[in-house]
């Protein structure tokens, strides 16, 4: 008894000293949630819920943490810690210090593993780090990886011992210095370019699977015709057999066994398809057995949807889901946070950006040259929220360089495409498939978008038929309110600050990409002292909202004329933009909700 209550203790102690040693750093305005953030509890939630097993070892935490010269070796003593997974300029990281193109950013913690572990092989999971990363078990190099948006993994087994391991993470930033995908983190931020994030920004977790085979990832399309639907799913190697039940509730839908590499073909009876009014999905049990043992085990889940489009009965093409004609109308969305910047401060923070999208009557989101964490894809598929997947866009843009301007990008054939460099293109589709192999799972995505506003534009029609053959699920958007080219499935204006339909197309699905920017600024809620930016600005809810609804009976009119989708600028201010529904810290909402429900209920019902 003795022995437990010191064990219980000594926890106890270890726990608040680490609550000790971390607090939030500077003193810009926070989000609600930010006071919730347990150093001892970080982001608990299994970060991969299209592919999740019941055994995982967390790695959030305080890490020590150091900054070194570009050339040094790796630092003798740390300078301390660091709240991972936010950003090293984040508030929530304890630190908040900018990392130059010139320095190392070192990580260091330790952890000793289950002791059922030791006849497993461990794999080592990072959902991403910004930008390139070295990564070292008991300072044995286990693997490398360069790009900062999409998850990466390292079996670590052969590096492990017994008892208590060293995990060490090098990383390299160039931020908007060298020709990658940055989207819109600059080192010095200033209008609608935003604070530079660096480092471990995502879940970093450790989890066992068998020695001989593992599921690496699955995959699902449906044929609604026929009431069909198609699990791929892949494994360490073909041997073995797959067992997979479908599950509606507690009810078992259909079961299938298939050779791993083998497509599985499921007939979904009667099947409740899924969409933003009911946003249907169904539980999947994935288990690997060899010679008949039991090797693996995956929960995951699917939609039955199909994105497609099809002439109206004017010979508008219109976007569809299921079959039918849908105006899919929803905010831009930057997914920046004032606390944690590329990383919200907690699951439920993460959560609410969708709720507050469906509550404001939109049924899409447009998540705008930024990836998200899984989870983030997870809750749109779960509240039925279509998203257009942007690119996050090279570093070879360094501002309004637009060749040609606003006019010529909005009007097919203008402007120039970028002259970009072969390593600039090789970095491009690189982490572009990386980004569309770990988001094609999520049902949810219904458009990609390659590029946005001529930002380092180049080869459009080569783009948008290389992301087509990629995946032909979704409709390709290929340059949105970009140099317009005559490729992919829609030709996509922006305008603003009021909506506008400068051409009409019988061969293109024509959408208003952006609009809106209505800025709106409050005291006491604002980023920084520099200016604050929108396209215009009111002083008071009732302005704002009234502009809004102005704007969007404008778009009655565009509809019936072709109009087949609009993006309204956006979901929250983001530093120096004041132009969100919400402040930055999301804690007043600067529209009349009930209002804006309304007309934007009315305005997606016009198809229907």
């Amino acid at each position: 008894m003795r022995k437990t209550f010191l064990v219980l203790l000594a926890a106890v102690m270890m726990c608040a000293t680490a609550s000790a040693q971390w607090k939030i750093a500077g003193d810009k305005i926070k989000s609600t949630w930010a006071e919730q953030v347990d150093p001892n509890n970080v982001l608990p939630e299994y970060p991969r819920p299209q592919l999740e097993r019941s055994e995982w070892l967390n790695l959030n935490g305080l890490w020590n943490y150091a900054v070194t010269a570009l050339t040094d070796a790796k630092p003798a003593a740390f300078e301390g810690q660091i709240l991972v997974p936010y950003p090293i300029e984040s508030a929530l990281s304890g630190v908040q210090k900018t990392l130059r193109p010139e320095d190392i950013l070192w990580y260091e913690r330790s952890f000793t593993l289950p002791s059922k572990w030791a006849s497993q092989r461990v794999m080592l999971n990072f959902g991403a780090v910004d930008w390139s990363a070295d990564v070292y078990v008991n300072d044995i190099l286990v693997g490398s990886h360069s790009g900062g948006f999409t998850p990466f993994s390292f079996d670590v087994t052969k590096a492990l011992k017994k008892g208590e391991n060293k995990l060490s993470v090098r990383v390299w930033d160039p931020s908007d210095t060298v020709h990658n995908p940055v989207g819109k983190q600059r080192l010095n931020p200033e209008g609608i370019w935003y604070t530079a994030v660096s480092g471990i920004w995502q879940t970093v977790w450790l989890e066992p699977v068998a020695k001989s085979n593992h599921i690496e990832s699955v995959l699902t399309d449906c044929d609604l015709t026929r009431g069909l639907l198609y699990i791929d799913t892949a494994c360490a190697n073909d041997n073995g057999t797959l067992t997979i039940e479908v599950k509606d509730g507690q009810a078992l839908v259909c079961k299938a066994n298939v050779l791993c590499g083998t497509r599985a073909v499921l007939p979904i009876k009667d099947a409740k398809l899924w969409s933003p009014n009911s946003p249907h999905l169904y539980d999947l049990n994935i288990t690997l057995t060899e010679n008949g043992k039991v090797v693996d085990s995956v929960n995951s889940y699917a939609a039955m949807r199909k994105f497609g489009k099809e002439r109206d009965e004017l010979g508008h093409l219109r976007m569809t889901l299921n079959g039918a004609p849908i105006f899919m109308y929803g905010p831009l969305d930057q997914g920046w946070w004032p606390d944690g910047l590329y990383t919200a401060p907690t699951d439920e923070a993460l959560l609410y950006d969708v709720v507050l999208t469906k509550e404001l009557g939109f049924n899409t989101i447009r998540k705008h040259i930024k990836v998200e964490p899984a989870r983030w894809y997870y809750h749109c598929d779960r509240e039925g929220i279509i998203v257009w997947q942007d690119m996050p866009c090279l570093a070879l843009y360094k501002g309004n360089t637009s060749r040609g301007g606003m006019w010529a990008r909005n009007h097919i054939g203008g402007g120039s495409d970028s002259p970009a460099t072969r390593e600039e293109k090789n970095n491009y589709y690189k982490e572009w498939a990386e980004i569309m192999d770990a988001l094609r799972f999520f049902p949810s995505i219904g458009v990609w978008v390659p590029f946005n506003e001529a930002w380092a534009q180049f080869d459009t029609e080569k783009v948008a038929e290389w992301t087509a053959a990629y995946d032909n699920t979704r409709l390709i958007n290929a340059a949105s309110g970009g140099n317009l080219r005559l490729c992919g499935d829609i030709l996509d204006i922006h305008n603003y600050p009021a909506p506008d339909m400068p051409f009409h197309r019988s061969d293109y699905v024509v959408v208003l990409g952006e609009y809106g920017g209505i800025g709106y600024p409050i005291k006491d809620h604002l980023w920084w002292n520099k200016r604050n930016w929108g396209y215009i600005q009111f002083n008071n809810t009732d302005e704002v909202t009234e502009e809004y609804i102005k704007y969007a009976n404008m778009l009655k009119d565009y509809i019936p004329q072709g109009m087949a989708a609009a993006i309204y600028t956006q979901t929250t201010d983001v530093e120096g933009e004041v132009n969100g529904f919400v402040t930055y810290d999301r804690k007043v909402l600067k529209m009349d909700k009930a209002k804006v429900n309304a007309i934007n209920t009315e305005i997606i019902n016009l198809l229907k």
